[in-house]
């Protein structure tokens, strides 16, 4: 093969990478940030009304191995103290960790789940894993302490 060629292809390939690259912090910010709104906001909800919330959890959530009001609190806690900490990217890993746990249960807890709701369910399961398999990015309070750390 020849050089010349191979440098045609690859200085273009790399310019491209280097793009990509460099968006990747955004893209987990964006990341974040969507699916923190989403629990956060299904958090919200269940707060606003905590009688109908104890109602679903004994009667239409069935949670395995907790009481319905533990779970409860347990789920209602955690979809509003995980987002924000996902958000932040402050122990991001673990909060997107916790978000996933959460993610999978309410899919398992529930007796029938229509097809479109699954869907989100899976979307929002896959973005919560891509957060805990590559961290919350440089935009992230996580990424400031590293970035310090290194510094230091």
């Amino acid at each position: 093969m020849n050089i010349a060629l191979v440098r045609t292809i690859s200085e273009p390939w790399q310019r491209s990478l280097r793009l990509l690259e460099s968006l990747q912090p955004v893209a987990l910010l964006a990341a974040r940030i969507y699916v923190a709104l989403v629990f956060f906001r299904s958090g919200l909800t269940k707060i606003r009304d905590w009688d109908v919330t104890l109602s679903l959890f004994a009667d239409e959530y069935k949670v395995p191995l907790l009481p319905p009001e533990m779970a409860a609190w347990l789920g209602t806690g955690g979809e509003l103290l995980l987002p924000v900490l996902l958000m932040l990217g402050l122990g991001g890993r673990v909060a997107a960790l916790g978000l996933f746990v959460v993610n999978a249960v309410a899919v398992v807890s529930l007796m029938e789940v229509a097809e479109a709701a699954l869907q989100q369910h899976v979307f929002w399961g896959s973005l919560l894993l891509g957060l805990l398999l590559w961290g919350p990015g440089r935009w992230s309070l996580d990424g400031w302490w590293l970035a310090r750390q290194r510094a230091a």
